[in-house]
């Protein structure tokens, strides 16, 4: 292979990480699994290597089939954890990494960019768990990247009415799901009058913020303290977020892109103890997902998180 291939070759592995994350949730397994296809395709002898028109395809179907394995063994892992599972928060450096290397953004299309932005998000994140696995990559692969489903049926190993029907089913569960954008500024300031709140441990005021069936879950993974189940209720939330602020003094809290939308970042003597993303419905939180499991930071340690 010469060098200009092998350049190209690798020049594929925004795409892939874009495709992994997407079905993973998990920026380690994802790097793992575009790791996995990378090796596949290396070990192959040089001679199927050159009968494969398209490399990037090949990568691509490969990295759809190994996160589709992760995702079947995932289901097991996620029993057994501590608490709720929530997909890795990712910071703004991680998410511009994530977007380089092609994707439909390249077409110019902006209805293309905003489904891929959309399909980053904790809230979009969090709906896709609720598929099969084989829902998770039909829909992603179709509806996000635009991929035929004659393609698709190559990871799937199904005939490609079959993937199309898996791809209707995940749209549902997305629509039925699907909370409007919150107008332009407002989840901004949603979030930034949360934090105001919070930091006063003011509850009546975050009572005001968050919809009265608002629900916030957290993740500790069993290695910090987090609450196990989903808190429900606005009244219920804001008690325990001032509970927190009041177990932990020095507490700062910083305002940051989490998955694209803004969220909070909460630090302890220089360190990322939480981070929190928030859906907005009506002017109010509706949804915060809290991430605080301490392997699940570690994008956020970076000066330029």
């Amino acid at each position: 292979m010469t060098d200009r291939s092998a350049a190209r070759l690798a020049a594929e592995r925004g795409q892939l990480m874009n495709v992994a994350y997407r079905l993973l949730g998990s920026l380690t397994e994802s790097e793992d699994a575009v790791q996995e296809a990378y090796a596949r395709w290396y070990a192959l002898p040089r001679s199927r290597q050159d009968e494969i028109d398209s490399p990037g395809a090949w990568l691509t179907t490969v990295t759809g089939r190994v996160c589709l394995d992760v995702l079947g063994s995932a289901r097991a892992r996620r029993e057994r954890y501590v608490g709720a599972w929530l997909p890795d928060p990712v910071p703004a450096h991680a998410l511009r990494e994530l977007r380089l290397g092609g994707d439909p953004a390249d077409s110019g299309d902006p209805a293309d960019r905003l489904v891929l932005d959309e399909s980053v998000t904790m809230a979009f994140l969090v709906v896709l768990e609720s598929m099969t696995p084989a829902e998770r990559v039909a829909f992603v692969l179709h509806d996000v990247f635009r991929y035929p489903f004659a393609e698709i049926a190559d990871v799937l190993d199904r005939s490609a009415a079959a993937c199309k029907q898996l791809a209707a089913s995940a749209r549902r569960r997305v629509r039925d799901a699907h909370t409007p954008a919150p107008a332009a500024g407002q989840a901004a300031r949603a979030v930034r009058q949360v934090k105001e709140a919070w930091e006063t441990k003011n509850i009546a005021a975050l009572v005001d913020l968050l919809d009265p069936a608002a629900v916030l879950t957290a993740d500790g993974g069993g290695l910090v303290g987090a609450a196990l189940r989903p808190i429900e209720g606005g009244a219920r939330i804001a008690q325990y977020m001032v509970a927190i602020a009041d177990k932990a003094p020095g507490l700062a809290l910083v305002e940051q892109s989490v998955n694209g939308t803004p969220g909070l970042v909460a630090q302890r003597a220089g360190a990322v103890m939480t981070v929190a993303s928030f859906e907005i419905t009506d002017g109010r939180v509706s949804r915060i997902w809290a991430v605080r499991n301490p392997e699940k930071l570690r994008p956020w340690t970076r000066d330029d998180a």
